[in-house]
C-alpha cells in the first residue's frame, strides 16, 4: 500500500508522544493525537475530531455546490459540530450522537432554508453515519 494511491490514507506513529500520529491523505499532512487529559500531547486533533471534520466539510461542500448551482444568496457557510456518546434505547448500550448547527450567512426564504437542511442531511458522510458499516482489518509484519 502507498501513500499515492487514490483514496489512501495513511497513519504513522510519529514518535512525539504516545499517541500522536502523522496523517497522509491526498498529499497533505496533517497530526493527530489525544488531549492531554487522555494522555496525549493535544498537538493535533482527535479521531473524533476528524470525524466531525469530516462531516462537517462534506456538509458545508454540499451545501455551497448547492447554493451556487440555484443562485442563492449565501455568502458563507458555517458547521459547527459535536460529538456525544448517548444511552440506547435499552439503556445497555451507548449510541454515538453527531450534532450539526449550520450557520448560514446571506438572504434566504425559510422555503430555502427548509431544503437546505434537507440537502445537508443526505450529504455522504451523513449517509455514511447513518448506516451500518464493515470494517474490514489485516496486517502484515515489517
Amino acid at each position: 500500500m502507498t501513500v499515492a494511491q487514490q483514496g489512501v490514507v495513511r497513519v504513522a506513529e510519529s514518535g512525539n508522544g504516545l499517541y500522536s500520529q502523522i496523517v497522509s491523505a491526498g498529499g497533505h499532512t496533517l497530526s493527530a493525537d489525544e488531549p492531554e487529559e487522555f494522555g496525549g500531547q493535544g498537538v493535533g486533533p482527535s479521531p473524533y475530531e476528524f470525524l466531525l471534520a469530516g462531516l462537517g466539510a462534506c456538509t458545508a461542500m454540499r451545501l455551497r455546490s448547492y447554493v451556487t448551482r440555484h443562485n442563492w444568496g449565501v455568502d458563507k457557510i458555517i458547521i459547527e459540530l459535536r460529538h456525544e456518546k448517548i444511552a440506547g434505547a435499552d439503556s445497555s448500550a451507548t449510541v454515538d450522537k453527531f450534532c450539526r448547527v449550520i450557520c448560514l450567512r446571506g438572504d434566504i426564504s425559510e422555503a430555502q432554508r427548509s431544503k437546505l437542511l434537507e440537502i445537508a442531511e443526505s450529504c455522504a458522510v451523513s449517509l455514511t453515519l447513518r448506516r451500518v458499516s464493515i470494517v474490514e482489518s489485516s496486517m502484515t509484519i515489517t
